[in-house]
């Protein structure tokens, strides 16, 4: 016997697992390849709420730290610990921005999303801001990077008050933050 305790696949395991190698901010996820355990019925809908086997997660306190150690890698979402990775469903994005700051103006402005879980993210080089548009709706679906590889799609309010402070460059329309550009339509496209 190696004195280790077994690896016990479930959401409380998870959770036991984080809470024993909890660090200050957020835990090192891009340091750990555990062995994969097989997936978990954890599911991230599309506006940001987590359920297991069905029903809701609801406290915050757990959905906070599930999402301290969720990882991507190619087009699959795990959560993460030093000893284990288990494959969770993601509907959409695995956050959703639900409010930003804007400090200074035009080419000086900085845009700081803040996100259901409390994570925030300056838009920038390393932040990007992207927009997919749905091919049968034509419906903005916009999105920003939060941290390695996991990104959070801007709900319908945020997104309105970007297109508020929107100003048009190179035959687009979109928002300045922290030195670049980010097009959110073609300035030809826009209607009034």
């Amino acid at each position: 016997m190696s004195g280790q305790k077994p690896v016990t696949l479930s959401p409380d395991g998870i959770a036991a697992s984080v809470k024993a190698a909890k660090t200050k901010g957020l835990p090192p996820v891009h340091l750990w390849n555990p062995p994969f355990c097989g997936d978990l019925d954890i599911r991230i809908a599309k506006n940001g709420s987590w359920s297991y086997l069905g029903s809701p997660i609801n406290r915050f306190e757990l959905v906070k730290l599930f999402s301290s150690i969720l990882k991507k890698e190619g087009e699959k979402y795990y959560l993460v610990t030093p000893v284990e990775k288990v494959g969770i469903t993601v509907e959409d994005a695995p956050f959703v921005a639900v409010d930003f700051d804007a400090v200074g103006e035009d080419e000086a402005q900085s845009l700081t999303f803040t996100t259901h879980v409390g994570d925030t993210a300056t838009a920038g080089p390393d932040h990007p801001i992207r927009i997919v548009i749905d091919s049968t709706t034509e419906e903005p679906s916009p999105y920003v990077l939060v941290r390695a590889n996991l990104e959070a799609r801007i709900d319908r309010k945020s997104f309105y008050r970007l297109v508020d402070i929107a100003t048009h460059k190179d035959r687009w329309f979109g928002v300045w933050s922290d030195g670049q550009f980010f097009p959110l339509i073609r300035s030809e496209d826009l209607t009034d």
